[in-house]
Order: C-alpha cells, then sequence, then structure tokens
C-alpha cells in the first residue's frame, strides 16, 4: 500500500478595496510586497468602483477574486436598511468563502511591517477559533449587553484584522446567528456608523466562540498595533511596544486624515512613494 499523507492546508490574506480608497491601499500593497509576497494576497471589491484596484491588484501580483455575494448582501441590507454605502462593509466576511483552510483578513488603513506565516497553524476548535489583534472596549455593544449571559463577559475586539478558518466560522453561521438572534443584535449594538465589527463580535460571541488576541498564541508577538502606539522602537527587524514585543502591523483605525507625523506615519509615506513610483512604471 502507497503511503498517503494528508494534503497539506492552504493559506491566503484577504482585503477588500474600491478605487475610493486607493491612497489607502497602495502603502499597503506595498508593505505586502517587502514582507509577505510568500502568502497569497487576494482582494475582494468593495463595489463596482475597481478600475484603479484592479489595475493595482495586476502590478501587485494579488488575486482580484469576486465570490458571490448576494446572500451576504441580502443579509447586509436587512440589517442595514438605511446605509447601502456602508453596509457593503460586511464583505470582509466573503474571506471564509475563498478556497482556503485559514485566511488573515486585514482592513488596507494598515501596513505591515513582519512575515505573517507564523500566524497560521494557531487556530484550533475550541481553545483558538478566531484570533484578533488585542481586546478593545468601545465600537461593539451598548449597555444592554449586560442583560444577556453570553455578552457579559466576553472580550470585545477590533476586526480590522482576524485569523480565521470556515471550518470553525463559516458565512453560513453568520445567517443563522442573525436569522435565529436579530432582534437582540440590534437592542444592543453600539450605534454611530458601525456596521462589521458589531455582527463580528455578535456572531462569535453568540456562538461561543473562544476570542484568542495573537500575544496569547504567538510568542513574542505583541498586542500593539493602534497608530497613536506610545514607547515604540524600531530595529532591524521592524517595530517594537513599550515591552519590546514584536508589532507586525500599524492600523490607521479611526483616522479621519492621512498618516503625517506619528510614530508609524514615515514609514506609511515611505511606502505610499514606493507605491506611486511603481505603479506609474
Amino acid at each position: 500500500m502507497q503511503n498517503s499523507q494528508p494534503p497539506s492546508k492552504k493559506y491566503g490574506m484577504a482585503i477588500i478595496a474600491n478605487d475610493k480608497i486607493l491612497n489607502w491601499l497602495l502603502p499597503f500593497l506595498e508593505s505586502y510586497l517587502a514582507t509577505n509576497t510568500a502568502t497569497p494576497l487576494y482582494l475582494i471589491p468593495y463595489d463596482e468602483n475597481v478600475t484603479l484596484t484592479r489595475r493595482a491588484a495586476e502590478v501587485y501580483g494579488v488575486h482580484f477574486v469576486e465570490p458571490d455575494s448576494a446572500e451576504l448582501d441580502a443579509l447586509a441590507k436587512r440589517l442595514y436598511p438605511m446605509f447601502p454605502g456602508y453596509r457593503r462593509r460586511l464583505r470582509k466576511f466573503l474571506c471564509l468563502a475563498l478556497p482556503l483552510d485559514e485566511v488573515i483578513y486585514l482592513d488596507v488603513d494598515i501596513i505591515l511591517f513582519r512575515d505573517f506565516r507564523d500566524m497560521f497553524g494557531l487556530l484550533e476548535a475550541g481553545r483558538n477559533d478566531f484570533i484578533v489583534a488585542a481586546p478593545t472596549k468601545d465600537y461593539v455593544y451598548n449597555k444592554k449587553r449586560d442583560q444577556y449571559d453570553f455578552l457579559r463577559d466576553v472580550m470585545l475586539f477590533n476586526d480590522g484584522f482576524f485569523v480565521a478558518s470556515k471550518e470553525i466560522l463559516s458565512l453560513k453561521d453568520f445567517q443563522e446567528v442573525i436569522d435565529k438572534d436579530e432582534a437582540i443584535f440590534h437592542a444592543v449594538r453600539q450605534r454611530g456608523m458601525l456596521f462589521a465589527q458589531p455582527v463580528t463580535n455578535f456572531v462569535t460571541h453568540r456562538m461561543g466562540l473562544k476570542v484568542t488576541p495573537l500575544r496569547d498564541c504567538l510568542p513574542g508577538a505583541s498586542g500593539e498595533s493602534f497608530y497613536k502606539a506610545k514607547g515604540v522602537t524600531f530595529d532591524a527587524g521592524g517595530p517594537r511596544d513599550v515591552f519590546g514585543d514584536k508589532i507586525y502591523f500599524a492600523h490607521w483605525a479611526g483616522a479621519v486624515s492621512l498618516p503625517n507625523h506619528r510614530v508609524f506615519d514615515a514609514a506609511w509615506r515611505q511606502f505610499a512613494n514606493q507605491a506611486a513610483a511603481r505603479m506609474k512604471a
């Protein structure tokens, strides 16, 4: 008999983007080129405004993919009927429809500093179901969450970065949780132009998934990624936090203008300049 080896797992990274956020997309892609080309990157269109986005994907060797979004778009419309332009943010969940065993999703107002391959293989059902950057206290639920046992003591997180597997969390799970508990979701979700993040938190919490910060499952990794971080230092390998742990990426979550003078901004501007030159070549 021949020895049969289990097939190797397929890993990848995913983003959503369109031409409106090209000024963020290009530095992200340049940082990806500098640090993570060993891992395939999939770009999911935010909407149909993607002429320049398609060209950028070609220039950087990124997979431009268009998974079937009909059911997810219908769910987003159901949850946010008055916000057609913003509810497409839920299309980030289409990363769970990609032909991957594990996927790292990232918002594009991010730049990458280190190789992310060490983040794969850390997911484990019942132990590390869903990996995030770090806990947060804001922009998820309102005070009514305390009325529900399954929400009372859970860890809240920013969903601009996560590591997931469709074997643990699938698009079908989002549909089923909302079908069952849509009224609770609307009762507890934080308002204020928040769309995907309350959904991501609610579905993982309602399913009882073990949400794990990256620093708890990857030795030496920092929980820091915020663009306003303090005490950051740089060495030949990239930035480190105030404790000396490795910062893998910087995220301009909530920024209202392009990077200018904070600790990660010089690196962002360098990637932006390199990207502009590459796109002109």
